[in-house]
C-alpha cells in the first residue's frame, strides 16, 4: 500500500458567492507545494446554505469545472461538495472526488441536518460511496454523517475516511471526539476538515480541522479557528501492518443496511 501526502484547506467561505469562492481557493492552491490530495469544506462555494434553489449548480456547474481543471493542474485529486440540482429538479449536498485524469465520482449525503433544515433543501444520498486513489481507499462523507457509525462502519473495503464539513463552534468538542472514535473503531485514517469564520446566518465555526491515524493519534492539526493548509503523510504500509497484527475487524459484528 502506497504512502500518499494530502492537504486540508481550512478557511472561510464567502456566503453564497461562489466566484468570490473560488477565487480565493484558487489563489490557495496556487501556493501548495507537491501533494497528492487537497481537501476542502462542504459547500465549499457558498458555505453551509439552505437556499438551494438560488445555489446549487446544473452539472457540470463552475465548480465541478474548477475541481476538474484544479487536479490537472496539481496533478492531484480534490474533492469537497457542492449544492447541485439533478436531473430529477431535486438538490443534493455532492461531495466531488476528481482526479487529474478528469474520473469525477461523488457521493451525497445521506444524514440531513435537520436541525438546520437541511432535510427540506435537499434530498438524502443513499449510498455510501468508495473511491480508490493511487493504492488507497477512500470512504466519502459529510459533516452530519459523523454522528451515525453504522452507515461509516469499516467492511474491510477502505483505508480512510473523508469527513468535509461546516460544523459549527458551539459543538466542537463533538467533532474532534467522533473523528477519533471513526478512526479507532474502523482501523482507519480519517481526514476531517472544516471551515472557519462566520456565516450569513451568524453561525459560527472554529476550525479544529486535522488527520488522525488507525489508533486514534492525532497526527495534524489546527486547533485555533484560524485559516491555514494541514499536510500530513498517510502511510499505507503501515496502516496494513497494523491490521494484520492487530486484526479486531476479524471479530466485527455482521449486518445489513436497508
Amino acid at each position: 500500500m502506497s504512502a500518499l501526502n494530502v492537504s486540508l484547506l481550512q478557511t472561510t467561505l464567502y456566503w453564497q458567492d461562489s466566484a468570490a469562492n473560488l477565487a480565493h481557493f484558487s489563489g490557495l492552491l496556487a501556493q501548495l507545494k507537491a501533494t497528492d490530495l487537497v481537501v476542502l469544506p462542504e459547500m465549499f462555494t457558498t458555505g453551509f446554505s439552505m437556499q438551494s434553489a438560488e445555489i446549487a449548480e446544473v452539472e457540470p456547474g463552475p465548480g465541478l469545472r474548477w475541481l476538474t481543471e484544479q487536479a490537472k493542474a496539481l496533478n492531484a485529486a480534490l474533492t469537497g461538495s457542492l449544492a447541485v440540482k439533478t436531473a430529477a429538479d431535486g438538490y443534493v449536498n455532492r461531495l466531488y472526488f476528481v482526479t487529474p485524469d478528469g474520473i469525477v465520482s461523488y457521493y451525497d449525503k445521506k444524514h440531513l441536518f435537520r436541525m438546520a433544515g437541511e432535510q427540506h433543501a435537499y434530498q438524502a444520498g443513499q449510498q455510501r460511496v468508495i473511491v480508490r486513489w493511487l493504492g488507497l481507499r477512500f470512504c466519502l462523507q459529510v459533516c452530519y454523517d459523523l454522528r451515525f457509525p453504522v452507515f461509516s462502519r469499516n467492511r474491510n473495503d477502505y483505508d480512510v475516511l473523508i469527513y468535509v464539513a461546516n460544523w459549527p463552534a458551539a459543538r466542537r468538542h463533538a467533532w474532534s471526539s467522533l473523528l477519533l472514535a471513526r478512526a479507532i473503531e474502523n482501523q482507519a485514517y480519517v481526514l476531517g476538515v472544516n471551515r472557519v469564520g462566520q456565516d450569513g446566518n451568524d453561525i459560527h465555526y472554529s476550525g479544529d480541522s486535522m488527520v488522525v491515524d488507525y489508533q486514534g493519534g492525532v497526527v495534524a492539526s489546527l486547533a485555533k479557528a484560524d485559516a491555514g493548509v494541514l499536510t500530513a503523510t498517510l502511510d499505507g504500509s503501515a496502516l496494513a501492518q497494523y491490521r494484520q497484527a492487530f486484526p479486531a475487524h476479524l471479530d466485527a459484528d455482521h449486518f445489513t443496511l436497508n
